[in-house]
């Protein structure tokens, strides 16, 4: 079973969900992939302590404090490859950003392989179920672009402008353009 709860933020209602004692997903509305790793029944359970835990990790969040990752028990369903670029999104410290291509020789270096495409780690980036706690809203393009984000640039914008980043040395790409 999977539990859910709903969270009113500045970017949007976010649906928050857990699983055992682990969160597992948290969405905002109309998102890209909304929900798309649930294959479970869903219940509404607004005091479970989790996701009493993630409320409140999101109040301090957006009340402009510096919650710690670590302080949330996650568990985001994906494949190992998926899983490892989350984690690796989980070290991208509040305020500052990576690109496509760093996360791609990191994740490429812990899987033992040669290289890693800046593509296929957008892929992974593009369907982590855990929006802004595991913050895939923190990463760009090599070449400043504000590529892709399931919730949406202008959600994207408000969350690195949120965290004190400055908008002048990026911007948004034209359709179809590589990360």
């Amino acid at each position: 079973m999977i539990y859910t709860t709903e969270y009113n933020s500045p970017v949007g209602r976010i649906m928050i969900a857990a699983k055992d004692e682990a969160l597992t997903g948290l969405w905002i509305e109309n998102q890209k992939y909304y929900l798309a790793s649930v294959k479970e029944e869903m219940k509404q359970c607004d005091d479970l302590a989790v996701l009493v835990q993630a409320k409140d990790w999101l109040d301090r969040y957006f009340a402009g404090e510096k919650p710690q990752i670590r302080e949330l028990n996650l568990a985001p369903v994906g494949s190992e490859f998926r899983r490892a670029v989350w984690e690796i999104l989980t070290e991208i410290p509040y305020g500052e950003v990576t690109t496509y291509g760093k996360i791609a020789g990191k994740v490429a270096k812990r899987l033992g392989l040669d290289r890693m495409s800046a593509q296929a780690v957008g892929g992974a980036v593009g369907h982590n179920p855990i929006s802004i706690i595991i913050p895939c809203h923190r990463v760009v393009g090599t070449n400043g672009s504000l590529a892709g984000y399931a919730g949406g640039i202008d959600k994207k914008i408000a969350l690195l402008t949120h965290e004190g980043i400055s908008m002048d040395r990026f911007f948004v790409p034209k359709k179809g353009t590589a990360l």
